[in-house]
């Protein structure tokens, strides 16, 4: 009987995880099981999985990891749950988020519910106008850093819910299974890739940053995304004084600030005089800088701006270069935009945001993939560059929506309505 069980999780739950969990679609865990394979005997999975969360008998397999490239290079781990342990993850993630949202602080982006990575960049763009400098903070190996027990304490600060406590603490000690099948247990640190990670990562940092940000420093404004975090300062001195502060601080909650990485950036622009050495930071893929700019009334000035960052771009051209799109001349030119547009789009629509004309020259290069496909398709064009440029021109003009770049490299999109 299901008053039998110890914890009481209703059986609606399990559903609306399962739910969640195949929108959101995903790779296999451990067990190599696809979401479709989990589908196909769903009722028996489910109830299996309620039947094992609702005893306490539910223990989260290893969790598969694989390294994904960076975009500065280098990699990241990244750990891949089983299908039934992202619907028990889910369960708590649904349980914890409506109590933790309320209490976050404001200033908090990353994985929010109504918040996203392009508010925390508008808000540090419209900050940089009103101070003039930054704390570009880096935490160094944030997801792998973060201490069980401090992490516990802060779980057990927001309820006293045992099955929730007692399932995040068996996620957090999961061992992990390496690309060589060999499992390795885990000391510290929850698995960037967990459903319920990303809750416990913005939880532990609510209390190591952004609550004592607010205690000691509340004049100093600051966006949070994860652990990329940017605080807004009056001086180079206030800057410097914090960041040793923030080393403290960060060291008594078992974290490292990246020595090389954290740095204090002058926000220079037309109004502020003075050379300093770093005139520049990172944000969520946006390089913020001097950049010319045209205010209302036609006067060209200088303005401290984000754009698409070096290392964005050049991550977007690679992913271009990947597609070989010059090489599937077996497919119409209308496949090769329905199956390149949704890429493209999700570039123009996160990008495109601020100083979108920065995108333009990388989009372009799409461009000379799709010339190069046409000669190769079409055997008149072969040996004519000025005919296959030709040919080009006249299929933007009869088809200027085909590609979704188009619209903004051969439009007159200007730099003033992104700014």
């Amino acid at each position: 009987m299901d008053e039998a069980k110890p914890f009481k999780i209703p059986k609606r739950e399990i559903w609306e995880a399962f739910k969640r969990v195949k929108a959101n679609q995903g790779a296999a865990g451990v067990d190599g099981q696809s979401i479709a394979e989990f589908e196909a005997n769903l009722s028996g999975n489910l109830y299996k999985l309620w039947n094992r969360m609702s005893s306490g008998s539910y223990f989260p397999p290893p969790v598969r990891r694989v390294d994904i490239p960076k975009a500065g290079g280098g990699t990241r781990p990244l750990g891949i749950p089983t299908v039934a342990d992202r619907c028990a993850q889910e369960v708590v993630r649904r349980y914890l988020e409506p109590i933790l949202e309320p209490v976050f602080h404001p200033d908090s982006y990353g994985y929010r519910p109504g918040r996203s990575a392009i508010d925390a960049v508008r808000q540090a763009r419209q900050r940089c106008w009103r101070y003039d400098w930054v704390l570009d903070l880096d935490v160094k190996a944030y997801f792998d850093s973060i201490d069980w027990e401090l992490m516990l304490k802060a779980a057990r600060h927001h309820t006293d819910c045992p099955w929730v406590l007692l399932y995040i603490e068996r996620w957090l000690k999961a061992p992990v299974q390496l690309e060589d099948g060999s499992v390795v247990p885990r000391m510290s640190g929850t698995p960037q890739g967990g459903v319920v990670s990303p809750v416990l990562a913005n939880l532990f940092l609510h209390y190591a940053f952004d609550l004592w940000m607010k205690r000691t420093y509340p004049h100093i404004p600051f966006e949070r995304y994860a652990d990329d975090a940017i605080c807004h300062c009056k001086s180079a001195e206030e800057a410097e004084a914090l960041r040793s502060a923030l080393a403290d601080r960060f060291a008594a909650c078992k974290l490292v600030l990246h020595p090389q990485k954290t740095k204090i950036v002058y926000c220079k622009d037309a109004n502020r005089r003075g050379d300093f050495p770093n005139q520049s930071f990172d944000f969520l893929g946006f390089n913020f800088r001097a950049r010319k700019t045209m205010w209302p009334g036609h006067i060209h000035t200088h303005g401290f701006l984000p754009a698409a960052s070096p290392k964005a771009l050049t991550a977007i051209s690679r992913t271009i270069r990947r597609w070989t799109l010059h090489l599937r001349s077996d497919k119409a030119l209308q496949e090769l935009a329905q199956m390149y547009n949704p890429c493209i789009q999700g570039w123009i629509n996160y990008y495109g945001n601020f100083y979108r004309t920065q995108l333009r020259p990388t989009l372009k290069r799409i461009d000379l993939y799709v010339i190069r496909w046409a000669r190769r398709k079409y055997k008149r064009l072969r040996l004519q560059t000025k005919g296959a440029r030709d040919w080009f021109a006249q299929l933007r003009q009869a088809n200027p929506k085909l590609f979704a770049h188009w619209q903004l490299c051969h439009g007159n999109g200007r730099t003033a309505g992104a700014v």
